[in-house]
């Protein structure tokens, strides 16, 4: 039942992957947001869940995590309802906020209830079997989303949830037990309108330089120095307060904090490939949104696969060699797309799926498990709250930062090829290629000479952006290289294995 609500958690937003396009397009098939737009729908979604994992953690921990899981995920449905009805790119944003609202709750309290349920030396092997789960909902997710889109409108993208909804909410008031912590922090609301307010600030001004390709415009300037003041002040108060949603003293401990880093470079390199990959498969190469979901399956295999099974990676080679191959890895998928081309053999793409969600599964069991074993029992919601937190601020960053470098380097490359266009429409297709795209098709047959110079753009953004993301996951490397622990020991026969956490002390 743990693993159904983590499914719709994360379910959405691999739906949401394949529905870009579709989103981007004008109505009454899509809604006609702009990239930008589209960048919000999905960091409205991801900073919000980031922004009160903190808190849904601590309350879950405080008044029990069965009653905060079954609030989370009616909140989640009741937004996917809204979000399905959406008449503009605006409504779609504050819709997909309210679903975050619910999901934000859902997740630690997944993870915390599965590090109630079982015992220490069961961990890794349920964490692996949870994190195969997201790779389950990564594999349904573009299929599903592809095979609505082909068949109902847009919207359907969300409204699928509901009856998933209502399904977990049964099952999960007849089966999930309840747990709490004894002794619960307090709650610290300062802290997470300061987080909040920070992250949307720094984000805003990224995406905002992006959609203007111009970093130095004072307005993008303002916003993002705004959001790094904001956030300075946040670790400040936290290491003053008395009861601190993140308690930076965590961070003293170059192994979790190394843990920390390599989940949320990962998801900063993947997030921006996801971004991109869907105007790639579907815009570049003309497949459908159901064949760019089936195109996706290995990446989402390869992590079903792996996941559950990493663990037996790190027991014979330890944590620093299993997550630093996987990043490794990571980067070498990336610098594949840099050769990408329009009649790249369609075997290669999937060959390279397969190996990032291979690289992915061996990253995420391993620093899960440190990250959840440097905490006591007691404060597993805190610490499922931290690794989500640092999981989704990294995503959200990732599409930020990559999205803005696709959106600043395909304007530069198209800009000089807009000559014939009316004035007022230049600015509008240097937006996006689903843009160009669009109003070629308007103009006929005095368009189709848009179509070349908007697919090698692109492709010269994919390249650019692609290599910008391996440059992220060789640090993450790096990282993980330097400060993560290697083997373990085997205990001697007859002794019990010695505590995992032992090695983060």
């Amino acid at each position: 039942m743990l693993m159904l609500a983590l499914l719709i958690v994360v379910l959405d937003n691999s739906i949401l992957n394949v529905a870009i396009k579709t989103i981007a397009t004008p109505a009454p098939t899509g809604l006609g947001a702009t990239q930008s737009e589209i960048e919000w729908a999905i960091n409205s979604y991801t900073l919000v869940f980031a922004g009160l994992l903190f808190t849904a953690g601590l309350i879950g921990d405080r008044l029990g995590r069965k009653k905060v899981l079954l609030a989370g995920t009616l909140v989640f449905g009741i937004g996917s309802a809204l979000a399905a009805e959406s008449g503009t790119p605006n409504q779609l944003i504050a819709y997909r906020a309210v679903m975050a609202l619910g999901a934000a709750f859902v997740m630690p309290a997944t993870l915390a209830v599965l590090m109630n349920v079982f015992e220490r030396h069961e961990q890794p092997k349920a964490i692996g079997i949870w994190a195969g789960g997201v790779g389950l909902a990564i594999a349904i997710g573009p299929i599903t989303g592809g095979a609505l889109l082909d068949h109902f409108w847009w919207g359907s993208v969300f409204l699928i949830n509901v009856p998933i909804v209502i399904i977990a909410l049964i099952l999960m008031a007849w089966l999930v037990p309840d747990s709490r912590d004894p002794r619960p922090g307090r709650l610290d609301p300062i802290g997470v309108v300061l987080s909040v307010v920070g992250l949307i600030l720094l984000v805003y001004g990224i995406i905002k330089g992006g959609e203007l390709a111009d970093f130095t415009d004072p307005q993008v300037l303002a916003t993002t120095l705004g959001g790094i003041v904001v956030l300075a002040a946040f670790v400040v108060f936290e290491k003053r307060t008395d009861h601190p949603s993140l308690d930076v003293t965590y961070f003293r401990n170059k192994v979790f904090s190394a843990a920390m880093s390599a989940i949320a470079l990962v998801f900063f390199a993947l997030m921006g490939v996801t971004f991109f990959g869907v105007f790639y498969t579907q815009s570049v190469r003309g497949y459908s949104a159901l064949e760019s979901g089936l195109l996706m399956l290995p990446l989402a295999v390869a992590q079903l696969l792996f996941a559950p099974r990493a663990r037996l990676v790190v027991d014979r080679f330890g944590n620093r060699a299993t997550t630093t191959g996987g990043l490794l890895l990571i980067a070498a998928t990336l610098a594949a797309f840099t050769a990408f081309d329009a009649d790249t053999p369609i075997w290669v793409l999937e060959v390279v799926f397969f190996l990032m969600g291979t690289g992915m599964a061996h990253i995420m069991t391993p620093t899960s498990v440190v990250i959840m074993q440097a905490l006591p029992r007691e404060k597993a919601g805190s610490a499922s709250a931290l690794s989500n937190t640092f999981r989704q601020v990294g995503g959200a960053l990732g599409i930020a930062v990559l999205g803005s470098v696709l959106a600043t380097s395909y304007r530069n490359g198209i800009e000089g090829k807009l000559g014939p266009l009316p004035p007022d429409l230049r600015d509008t297709a240097a937006e996006s290629i689903e843009a160009t795209l669009g109003i070629a098709e308007k103009l006929g047959p005095r368009g189709e000479a848009l179509v070349t110079p908007a697919n090698d753009a692109f492709l010269h953004a994919m390249h650019v952006t692609a290599l910008c993301g391996t440059g992220v996951a060789l640090v993450g490397a790096v990282v993980t290289a330097l400060f993560l622990p290697g083997r373990t020991p085997a205990a001697p026969q007859g002794e019990k294995e010695p505590e995992r956490a032992a090695a983060l002390d």
